[in-house]
């Protein structure tokens, strides 16, 4: 039993503040664009140059001049922008944005974050991902609990080539959401029929419990 990607997305979107300038990385991050609560209404930015794109487009109904990073077709809300792709890792790199929400591969118990690449026999895919980590005030990560072959993603230190150090405070995995605090990871809500032992057993550094541990619960989307 674990959440979905699409839950996984919902989840993380809503600690998403209104009016907040986000960046989402490619591939599941980019799903937490979809699933914004009423009310709240983010602006998303993408390296490849816009800033207040949209949901995106029905099928057969995309503008393939307008795509997100991922080569992923969006939509534009009232108010979009669009820059040079300087300037928009100057706006990456100067501090401008609040979040950054990136998958991962790995993530250490201090934070550090691994996502670019799988090792020597990987292909390297960076992308801005080195800039978001430094140059968002907040880094957060979704991403499955384990890896396909059922390994912790979750560790004590990264054995994967790092995209930052100490970068990451917040993991919503398909488990638990996990904060990383004072160099261990601190959970704060798990699936309420997954008890803590067996999410600790999936997981590959200690989990620490600091106050309530709250049900994880997020709707069918």
């Amino acid at each position: 039993m674990k959440l979905s990607n699409n839950q996984i997305a919902w989840r993380a979107a809503q600690d998403i503040e209104d009016g907040s300038y986000v960046n989402l990385g490619i591939g599941l991050p980019e799903k937490v664009a979809q699933f914004q609560p009423a009310g709240r209404q983010a602006i998303f930015h993408t390296e490849n140059g816009i800033l207040n794109f949209g949901e995106s487009p029905a099928a057969g109904a995309e503008d393939w001049d307008l795509i997100n990073a991922g080569k992923r077709a969006v939509t534009l809300n009232p108010g979009a922008a669009f820059f040079h792709h300087a300037d928009s890792f100057a706006m990456v790199r100067g501090g401008h944005l609040d979040v950054a929400i990136l998958g991962a591969y790995e993530v250490a118990e201090n934070g550090d974050l691994a996502n670019w690449s799988t090792g020597p026999k990987g292909v390297p895919a960076v992308g801005g991902a080195m800039d978001l980590v430094h140059g968002a005030k907040r880094v957060a990560v979704i991403t499955d609990h384990v890896t396909k072959d059922g390994r912790p993603k979750l560790l004590e230190r990264c054995a994967l080539p790092l995209t930052g150090v100490g970068c990451v405070t917040r993991v919503y995995t398909s488990l638990a959401v996990i904060d990383i605090e004072g160099g261990r990871f601190v959970l704060r809500e798990k699936l309420a029929g997954m008890s803590f032992d067996d999410l600790q057993a999936v997981t590959g550094a200690k989990l620490h419990v600091v106050g309530d541990v709250v049900d994880l619960t997020v709707p069918e989307v």
